[in-house]
């Protein structure tokens, strides 16, 4: 899959002449943390977060008055506190890219870019709602977790058992567990609730059931 499907496009955008006062009400208007700024000519030119402006704000501790604080905010602009060197992909880059990307560079948001225009953006909350979604967290079954033997076409045999007592594979997902030189970390989600079917099956194919449950 790829992030056009699940970046929200034509994001809220902001100017580097906006007042972080103002950006701070678009951003608690809106419930959002993030905004991609535009030069005139509707060119990307960087990024403001919420965390940006929190820490730019005085702390409770500072010597300024409670009258001064607010003066010093609003005369701070969003070309002051922005992120300018600004990473972006396109609206072809695969998913596991994009997430690849965020957690090597601790990035909280991608803009997405077409030619020279921002179409979209990428958050690490749309990133969970993948996940969420991967997982078949949206329907109601049996989800397994299990060690694997690392053979050929083992998945095959397991879907071909599945399938064989009437069992429909909602997700299924293999992880990288280091600690398990042996086997492959493995969870699926079948739709049903009869979990002691499902393990009937599972328990000759896999090599350990690590956990059951409804969900």
């Amino acid at each position: 899959m790829t992030v056009k499907r699940m970046m929200k496009k034509n994001p809220i955008t902001t100017t580097a002449e906006t007042s972080i006062v103002d950006v701070a009400d678009i951003l608690k208007e809106n419930h959002i943390h993030r905004l991609p700024v535009l030069d005139k000519k509707g060119k990307l030119i960087g990024v403001i977060t919420e965390k940006d402006i929190l820490h730019a704000s005085p702390s409770p501790v500072s010597s300024l008055s409670v009258y001064e604080m607010p003066y010093m905010l609003s005369r701070l602009k969003v070309s002051n506190l922005m992120t300018k060197d600004v990473r972006t992909i396109d609206p072809d880059t695969t998913v596991e890219e994009a997430a690849k990307i965020m957690v090597d560079d601790d990035l909280s948001c991608l803009p997405v870019i077409e030619g020279e225009k921002l179409v979209g953006i990428v958050s690490k909350s749309d990133m969970f709602k993948v996940l969420y979604e991967l997982f078949g967290s949206l329907v109601k079954g049996t989800r397994v977790t299990f060690l694997f033997n690392q053979r050929s076409g083992e998945i095959s045999r397991l879907s071909t058992a599945l399938a064989n007592k009437g069992f429909d594979i909602i997700s299924i997902g293999t992880f990288v567990d280091k600690g398990e030189k042996d086997g492959v970390l493995t969870t699926i989600k079948v739709r049903t609730e009869n979990s002691e079917g499902v393990l009937e099956v599972l328990r000759p194919i896999v090599k350990e059931i690590l956990d059951v449950r409804v969900v």
